[in-house]
């Protein structure tokens, strides 16, 4: 696994990510890592951010983290979710011109309010095969979306989830269009501590059959 930390431009701003590129013949399916809410201290070495990023690498896909503006050492400040969707435009694009990944089978998956961020974008951007929301905050995004969105889609949350009522959640899934693929944690929270690799194994196995 090669680790490169990396700068992309955002609307004039300058962000900073981490690509981990596996071993193996190129090019490989790559999954874009959003990371939570920037003003509850959410950034791209998040606990769950972290561990999906290295299962992804491990399991032979690209993976490409990156801070929102105004976090660590991304220029600019919290612009209320409009700045952050075209910091995962940026993302999508900057992915693209990775020679090592296959532009055919992109994929991106957001973490609380990155999946709020995040795939609105993913949902309308043609370079996005499969979308993965993990614990997706209901009462606070519109992800009705969704509903007629016919790309693979992943939806995964815990069952003590204390934002995401387990039975909100499973309502909103049966709702969606297919394809998609739906499932709650038993135990697990909207933190995840202690689930991180058992979530980070399911989100993987998930863009390794779709991508």
């Amino acid at each position: 696994m090669k680790k490169t930390r990396v700068s992309f431009s955002s609307g004039g701003l300058v962000l900073e990510g981490i690509l981990a590129i596996p071993e193996g013949a190129e090019p490989f399916p790559a999954v874009i890592v959003c990371h939570p809410h920037p003003l509850y201290g959410g950034s791209m070495d998040n606990n769950v951010i972290n561990n999906l990023s290295e299962t992804l690498t491990q399991a032979s896909l690209v993976s490409f983290k990156f801070n929102f503006r105004g976090v660590a050492g991304s220029q600019g400040e919290f612009d209320q979710g409009i700045g952050e969707q075209e910091d995962v435009e940026a993302a999508i694009s900057f992915i693209n011109t990775v020679k090592a990944v296959d532009s055919e089978r992109i994929g991106l998956a957001g973490y609380s309010a990155g999946a709020g961020f995040a795939l609105p974008i993913g949902f309308s951007d043609d370079r996005i095969r499969a979308l993965a929301a993990i614990s997706p905050p209901l009462s606070m995004f519109d992800f009705d979306f969704l509903k007629g969105c016919p790309k693979p889609k992943l939806l995964i949350s815990g069952s003590r989830d204390e934002l995401i009522p387990i039975d909100e959640f499973l309502e909103f899934c049966q709702n969606l269009s297919e394809p998609k693929e739906c499932e709650s944690i038993g135990g697990a929270d909207h933190f995840w501590w202690g689930y991180e690799s058992l979530l980070a194994a399911k989100v993987t196995a998930f863009f390794t059959k779709v991508l």
